[in-house]
């Protein structure tokens, strides 16, 4: 059976990320792969639940962070580890990585609580104790938030992340960068404000990189 893999698109709202999941789905499906496309919050039924709750209800921080890895454990059981057993490749628009970007890089959430909260809930059967179930690779598209929030600006009805200023966005940013400084081999840093086709060779370099394309 082919090994599944798993990789996590990363990124501030409006810096485009979500337009390359479709693209690179369709790229390992003509090398004959099975692909799952997910994202989070969400993936399930439940995790849909919790992500419309987290993504417009008002609560505090750790309110929220909770509700986050509640959905991803729910996810990671019931969506990303049957596909990855079955040896598909995963493209998750999402994981943990954006929590600690926006409840502790935007929010200002203690990171040792979400430190906590992710070697609970990423610890699953598959792996050996003490290994947690994290992408392959995340591909971070970094934007300077000032052009996100310009190409959000009257795209659709903000949810209550993708309306805050953006000295928020900043402190996003921030977090994005602190967890590539700390797991720099995961990561591939995407110049997200280039033209789409430059950000698509970008992401196709990352991949072949690897040898996985």
């Amino acid at each position: 059976m082919t090994t599944g893999l798993f990789i996590s698109f990363e990124g501030i709202d409006g810096a485009g990320k979500s337009s390359h999941v479709g693209s690179l789905a369709e790229a390992f499906r003509a090398q004959g792969r099975a692909v799952t496309i997910t994202r989070e919050p969400g993936g399930t039924p439940l995790a849909e639940k919790l992500r419309t709750l987290a993504l417009n209800d008002p609560m505090d921080a750790l309110t929220e962070a909770l509700l986050m890895f509640a959905a991803r454990r729910d996810h990671l059981l019931n969506v990303i580890e049957p596909a990855l057993a079955r040896g598909d490749v995963v493209l998750c628009d999402r994981f943990t990585d954006a929590t600690f970007a926006y409840q502790g890089g935007g929010r200002g959430f203690d990171l040792d609580v979400l430190c906590g909260l992710e070697r609970w809930v990423q610890a699953v059967p598959a792996l050996s104790a003490g290994t947690l179930r994290q992408p392959h690779l995340t591909l971070w598209f970094d934007l300077a938030p000032e052009i996100a929030a310009a190409r959000l600006a009257g795209a659709r009805v903000p949810d209550k992340f993708e309306s805050q200023p953006v000295e928020f966005f900043r402190r996003v940013a921030a977090g994005y960068a602190a967890r590539m400084a700390a797991d720099s081999g995961r990561f591939a840093r995407i110049a997200a404000d280039q033209p789409r086709e430059a950000v698509w060779n970008d992401v196709l370099a990352a991949l072949r990189g690897r040898g996985w394309l």
